[in-house]
């Protein structure tokens, strides 16, 4: 609740303060290397010639200048050896608080001209403080200067990343993202780096914004504060003027300050009776504000009181200090140039942050109207459960989206917010969908925290629950999809029955939502919207077909080579997406009856094609009563086209050929399943197979050299062969593999292959589990439990787990056994990490 607070407030207080901060950023930023810019724009003016003989005294620079201007002086700033044109103002006329300024050269009193820019340097400080509209600016300023102390407190509690200790969480931006994620990064990794500068600016830049908080500050950080001078904002007392001895006063100010004098700043009083004040600073002191002061007698010289700035304690120092902090001299130059910088990057937030915002509410308009387009349920059947977890507003929206397609294929849904879930949602429910993203580095949205810690936590029976997960996420994080990865990991250890394997979303990925929509009309037997695209798919050659396991007591396991149509790169641990096609002979029984000719032609794509080619491509259902007296091209219209499979692949690039490991689906009436019978029986060699790699960069290998264990049965050999083969290309020896099958006599895939991977090294490991060889069954995560130690070990040593073939049996068998050797935090953390993978079906 503090956090949904907290994030409401930076967000509403950023639209409506955000301006101010911005100019205010530009403003100071301008203002704050004022001298410099004015003394390159007037070089005959601000800058004089040194002379050997020095500065001239006070007494005879004011005799000068009060005989010229025909006016008494009341403030002289001259710098002793600067080479810097010396300052002077003159008496202010009656009612106002300062008089004319001139610049003289300090060594001959000679006046220098007007500097071009002023004005504008004086508009620039009017808008930082005032924004020039007087008092009422100056409390807005104040107020904004308030606020961006709330926005930096708050921004570092919002940001909090999982990994604390991590400098590269904290500090690191990458160039490569982009929309969102690259908008978020620039407002808070910037906002990093700019914190305590900010921060810096604000405490002290409150000084002149309220009188309460200069007050404070000064009893505070005074070392007297019941001596403290009070600032006369006023206009000046009336009153005689004094008389000034400044041959006296020189000598006062050379026999306290001594020969390590560097400038020094005579303010006259406004009337008689009161002291006149000297600031001056020493050529050793620490910075342009580490002033010197001498309170004296105007008409004597005699000194009443002097503060040296090296005497005072170092809070008293810092309240001297207090612009030099503000602009950051205090620092030397690199200061004044960083607290510059960051306060030319104020603009950079106002924008980043109206970007999310109008993001924000883009989202949201678009999830209002996913929400309008859903109907009303029409069926009594228990409703799909859709769970959503959003920060952005983008998984909302594709919750909605996702129940609009199950509800046009007569499903009736239930959209819920994940923090509205509660256990016996779930306990009631047969299906249920879950749209989850990832907030920042692995963690759950906000509005999901409160299910992860109360839901997440707890151990419920869901064997009746079938499921799947929708994982949006930013690969650019080390912890992608980290939440939505804790949430299928418990649903799975649960009991629960994944209905397709979890598609993870790479910041929008069109390929990847895609995918998620053909896999809920798989499943529901409704298409996808038109509204998607069709994926792009290539004809490959179908160049091998290898029966890997001959008299075995399964189904046959095949290696299936396909040759691309032209040079096709992909990483170990990706995907094939095959376009299956019926075989002929059941497109001419599919037809028998129908009155139709496969030879009829039909205009599809504006291309005339047999009608039995067609339907090869079509859902055919057994039941073809209401298709009867169709024609052909209505008959085409009123079928499913068929869905695409997925297989893991086996080889890698440099092999020049894409290698499957399939096994034959044999229906209960002895028949093949559609895909493995296209694949290892009806399509002949150097024919074409309609398919497309697509990434599974969950799937690929750790960046860093570290240990590998993989495990799987079956022909989840296949995304392992594919892992050990670039492992072994790039010299990486330390590999476990754990492999189980039916009988080593007759299901030992790539026995050979595997055999000299162990003799030359490349395996360090090689543990087997054919569970029908002995009386007693021995699966894969049988041989885990009895090498726990070793496990231990390799983890230790950074090891990384993948795991590829079925989820029921194998997959969630491992998992126990992960966790019964590891504990349910440690697998946690290891999936949090990245560091425990899955390619399970």
């Amino acid at each position: 609740m503090l956090k949904k607070t907290l994030f409401q407030l930076h967000w509403f207080f950023g639209i409506t303060a955000g301006l101010v901060l911005a100019l205010m950023g530009i403003t100071g930023a301008a203002y704050s290397f004022q001298d410099e810019i004015l003394r390159a724009l007037n070089p005959t003016v601000l800058t004089v010639q040194k002379q050997p003989a020095g500065v001239l005294p006070p007494a005879e620079l004011v005799r000068k200048l009060e005989a010229t201007e025909g006016k008494a002086v009341s403030m002289l700033w001259v710098e002793s050896e600067s080479g810097n044109a010396a300052r002077v103002f003159f008496t202010p006329p009656p009612g106002e608080r300062r008089g004319q300024m001139r610049y003289f050269d300090p060594y001959t009193g000679d006046y220098l001209g007007d500097a071009v820019g002023q004005d504008f340097f004086g508009l620039m400080l009017q808008l930082h403080r005032f924004l020039a509209i007087g008092d009422t600016g100056r409390q807005i300023t104040g107020a904004c200067t308030l606020i961006l102390i709330f926005f930096c407190l708050s921004g570092l509690y919002l940001r909090w990343p999982r990994q604390v200790a991590s400098w590269r969480a904290w500090l690191t931006l990458d160039w490569r993202k982009k929309g969102r994620s690259f908008n978020w990064d620039l407002h808070s990794v910037f906002g990093t780096w700019c914190l305590l500068f900010y921060l810096l600016a604000a405490l002290t830049g409150l000084y002149w914004s309220y009188e309460w908080y200069s007050k404070g500050l000064t009893r505070l950080l005074s070392d007297a504060p019941q001596n403290e001078r009070v600032r006369n904002r006023g206009p000046a007392p009336a009153g005689p003027a004094p008389v000034a001895n400044y041959d006296a006063i020189w000598s006062s100010i050379y026999s306290t300050a001594g020969p390590d004098l560097s400038a020094y700043n005579i303010r006259m009083p406004p009337v008689a009776g009161q002291p006149a004040t000297v600031y001056y600073l020493l050529q050793s002191s620490p910075h342009d504000r580490a002033l010197n002061q001498i309170n004296l007698d105007p008409a004597t010289g005699v000194v009443k009181s002097v503060e040296r700035y090296g005497d005072k304690s170092l809070k008293a120092q810092l309240l001297t200090s207090i612009y030099a902090l503000h602009v950051g001299s205090y620092f030397g130059l690199v200061g004044r140039i960083i607290l510059t910088v960051t306060s030319l990057c104020m603009p950079l937030f106002f924008i980043t942050g109206w970007l999310l915002y109008l993001d924000r509410r883009r989202k949201k308009r678009q999830v209002r109207d996913a929400r309008k387009s859903l109907g009303s349920n029409r069926s009594d059947a228990p409703a799909w459960l859709i769970g959503f977890a959003s920060q952005s507003g983008f998984a909302e929206q594709l919750a909605w989206q996702t129940a609009s397609q199950l509800q046009a294929a007569g499903l009736p849904v239930k959209v819920q917010s994940l923090g509205s879930v509660n256990e016996d949602d779930l306990r009631q429910s047969d299906h249920a969908l879950f749209v989850v993203s990832t907030f920042g580095d692995g963690e759950a949205p906000d509005s999901a925290r409160g299910f992860e810690r109360s839901v997440l936590g707890s151990d419920l029976s869901l064997k009746g629950l079938n499921y799947s997960v929708l994982a949006l996420g930013d690969r650019q994080y080390e912890h992608f999809c980290g939440f939505a990865r804790r949430l299928h990991f418990w649903l799975t250890n649960q009991g629960g029955n994944a209905l397709f394997a979890p598609v993870e979303v790479d910041s929008g990925d069109e390929d990847a939502l895609r995918h998620w929509q053909q896999q809920l009309g798989q499943i529901t037997g409704h298409a996808p919207a038109a509204a998607w695209a069709s994926a792009s798919y290539e004809n490959w050659t179908l160049s091998q077909r290898t029966l890997l396991n001959p008299d075995s007591s399964g189904s046959g396991v095949y290696l299936l080579g396909l040759n691309p149509p032209a040079p096709r790169d992909w990483l170990a641990g990706d995907l094939v997406e095959v376009m299956p096609r019926n075989c002929p002979w059941a497109v001419e029984h599919f037809l028998d009856g129908l009155g139709i000719a496969g030879t009829d032609e039909v205009l599809i794509d504006g291309l005339a094609r047999p009608l039995e080619q067609v339907l090869a491509s079509r859902q055919l259902p057994d039941n073809r009563v209401h298709l009867v007296g169709l024609h052909a091209r209505s008959l085409v219209d009123a079928l499913v086209p068929l869905a695409m499979r997925e297989y893991s692949i086996a080889s890698i690039a440099s092999d020049g050929v894409l290698q499957l490991i399939v096994r034959q689906e044999r229906h209960t009436d002895g028949s093949l399943g559609l895909a493995s019978g296209w694949l290892t029986e009806h399509a002949p060699l150097g024919s074409a197979i309609s398919l497309r790699v697509r990434r599974n960069s969950g799937f690929h290998l750790p960046t860093d050299p570290v240990p590998m264990i993989l495990l799987g049965n079956g022909t989840g050999l296949a995304g392992l062969r594919s892992l050990l083969k670039a492992r072994i290309t790039d010299g990486q020896q330390r590999n476990w593999l754990l492999f189980g099958e039916r009988n080593i006599a007759h299901d030992y895939h790539c026995q050979d292959e595997l055999q000299g991977w162990l003799a030359s090294g490349d395996l360090a490991l090689l543990d087997l589990a054919f569970s029908r060889d002995q009386a007693e069954k021995i699966y894969v995560q049988d041989r885990l439990r009895e090498s726990a130690d070793v496990l231990r070990k390799w983890l230790a040593d950074g090891a990384v787990i993948y795991v590829c073939g079925s989820l029921q049996g194998m997959a969630t068998g491992v998992d126990q056994a992960l966790v019964d050797i590891l504990g349910s935090e440690a697998v946690e953390r290891l999936i949090e990490q990245g560091r425990y993978r899955r390619d399970v079906y």
